[in-house]
């Protein structure tokens, strides 16, 4: 087949609003040919290690993710065949015996706060985004998020961020924008800046006669 999918990477700290921005683009294009790929899923299994070492997991370190797996997955969808993506059981710290049966689509998007920091995963993308916001408004989202969602309490919350997610975030993700060949400040409420990604992926798509 001469057609190849358009892979787009989108990266950005956790709270960044990188999430948001993923799904206004897949939004943009319902009707068509589009999937969503996110790396949180991509975690690497741990079943063969204690509980309390998984507990000691350092999420934001790109040690835990199996990339290898990724990259197997998007080549396959690349060569328009199907996989089955892997599901992470937050509640026990490993990979569930569940997976997600994926059909390969036209356009991929890419989602992950270290999706740019693998060069090999950096090699197939067509297009590649930088969601940048203020530390300070991370933070903000990320503890809403934790105390709503996830049943946490304000002091674990502000505790992992000083102690983990601050400081993975300065040496592994933020060294990762230079790789980006579009930086989108402020995340989802960045309307123009979506819009401009949302042309110019449909102007790929044309040149690819996807459109």
């Amino acid at each position: 087949m001469s057609k190849k999918p358009v892979v787009i990477g989108v990266a950005g700290g956790s709270g960044s609003g990188k999430t948001s921005v993923t799904k206004s683009i897949y939004k943009s294009f319902q009707g068509h040919s589009i999937l969503m790929l996110e790396q949180d899923y991509y975690y690497k299994d741990q079943s063969e290690l204690p509980y309390e070492e998984r507990l000691q997991t350092n999420y934001d370190h790109p040690l835990a993710f199996d990339n290898d797996l990724l990259i197997e997955h998007i080549l396959k969808l690349l060569k328009y065949e199907p996989i089955e993506k892997p599901v992470y059981d937050y509640s026990i710290h490993t990979r569930s015996k569940e997976t997600i049966d994926v059909e390969p689509q036209d356009v991929i998007i890419l989602e992950g706060i270290l999706v740019l920091e693998d060069e090999r995963l950096r090699n197939l993308m067509d297009m590649k985004l930088f969601v940048d916001t203020d530390a300070d408004i991370r933070i903000l989202r990320r503890m809403v998020r934790d105390i709503n969602e996830r049943g946490r309490t304000i002091e674990s919350v502000i505790d992992q961020y000083l102690s983990v997610v601050r400081p993975m975030h300065n040496q592994f993700i933020e060294p990762t924008k230079r790789y980006a060949d579009i930086i989108i400040p402020e995340g989802g409420q960045n309307h123009v800046a979506i819009d401009l990604m949302v042309t110019k992926i449909k102007t790929i798509l044309e040149e690819k006669s996807f459109l």
